[in-house]
């Protein structure tokens, strides 16, 4: 049962890649908003808004959804940074994996220019950063001390 488990994940994993890989979801909204992301006072952490432009907005509720339960929650700032907060259910093995995947839809969707990509985890601290570089189309992982 363990084997099918760990198949079940790796599949979930490549169905997630290929899907951020290959659809275009804010491909009708890449306009990028003039008004600044508006937030009151003491506004817990769920309140936040997912994206300071149409676009970045757009992304993050995409990718909630089209992650089936790998990602718990999502944010989009100054269109080049991604944060991804994610459930439990994605082993430590995986987050490495998941990150490129998403570093590779994010570039997809914000083409042209170096990108960074945080991953929480589900307690919301920091656990690695994927930053691209447009130029050498290379990603560094860096893990949180």
């Amino acid at each position: 049962m363990n084997i099918f488990y760990r198949t079940q994940k790796v599949l979930l994993t490549l169905a997630l890649m290929m899907v951020l890989i290959f659809t275009t979801a804010c491909s009708s909204s890449q306009t990028q908003s003039l008004n600044p992301v508006k937030t009151t006072q003491n506004v817990g952490y769920s309140q936040l808004a997912r994206g300071n432009s149409a676009a970045g907005q757009d992304f993050s509720d995409w990718l909630i959804q089209a992650s089936k339960g790998l990602v718990m929650d999502a944010y989009v700032r100054d269109r080049n940074k991604l944060g991804v907060v994610i459930s439990p259910r994605v082993l430590p093995n995986e987050v490495k994996a998941l990150a490129q995947s998403l570093t590779q839809g994010f570039r997809h969707n914000f083409p042209n220019q170096d990108l960074t990509v945080l991953i929480y985890a589900p307690d919301k601290k920091l656990i690695l950063t994927a930053k691209y570089d447009s130029q050498s189309k290379q990603i560094d992982y860096q893990q949180a001390s």
